[in-house]
């Protein structure tokens, strides 16, 4: 033998710690591929996957998804291949890639820009956040209207006291939500 070819996927330099960091968010990641089986787990073992199914066509994808669902499990499904597409519109939130097909990213909630799967787990933080601080707001705001509403229902709130209540604790909830904002940002919009 004079010499030899071997052909194999390459995983994204990223996905490994993408995946490995949606795991430490509590999330359960699940592979789904039309690719053979063996590459497939091949695959799935290396990224550190909960769940892998392989061989799979565009229609089972979309089974899968409504499954999980069905399950009362919220999806987020992730693809860039117009056999993905199906799957990203049946699911709650679907992501496409950057670089991926049109029908992929025609078909999904949210487009990443770029292909740094690492974004993706950045975002979950930031939405995860997001929620949070408007519960707590929101909840704020109905103990504060509660204490403005016994007050004044014993008599005790005057329209200067109403008024002071009111404008502090919206200035807290507005800095409550700034806590959202990066830290220092370059002139280019990113992070220090």
């Amino acid at each position: 033998m004079l010499g030899s070819i071997r052909i194999a996927d390459v995983l994204r330099s990223e996905a490994t710690a993408a995946v490995a960091e949606m795991r430490n968010l509590g999330l359960r990641t699940v592979l789904l591929t039309g690719d053979r089986r063996e590459i497939a787990e091949t695959t799935a073992k290396a990224l550190g996957v909960d769940e892998v199914q392989a061989e799979l066509l565009p229609a089972q994808k979309v089974t899968r998804v409504q499954q999980l669902r069905a399950e009362g499990r919220v999806v987020a499904m992730v693809g860039d291949g117009v056999n993905d597409a199906p799957a990203l519109m049946e699911s709650n939130v679907g992501v496409a890639m950057g670089s991926g097909t049109d029908v992929a990213r025609e078909s999904a909630s949210v487009v990443l820009l770029g292909n740094d799967l690492v974004r993706f787990t950045e975002v979950l933080k930031i939405a995860r956040r997001c929620r949070a601080i408007i519960r707590a707001n929101f909840v704020g705001t109905l103990a504060v209207d509660s204490v403005g509403v016994g007050l004044a229902a014993f008599g005790m709130l005057n329209p200067v006291l109403a008024a002071l209540i009111h404008v502090s604790s919206e200035l807290l909830f507005i800095l409550n939500s700034a806590r959202l904002l990066p830290r220092s940002i370059d002139g280019y919009g990113r992070k220090k």
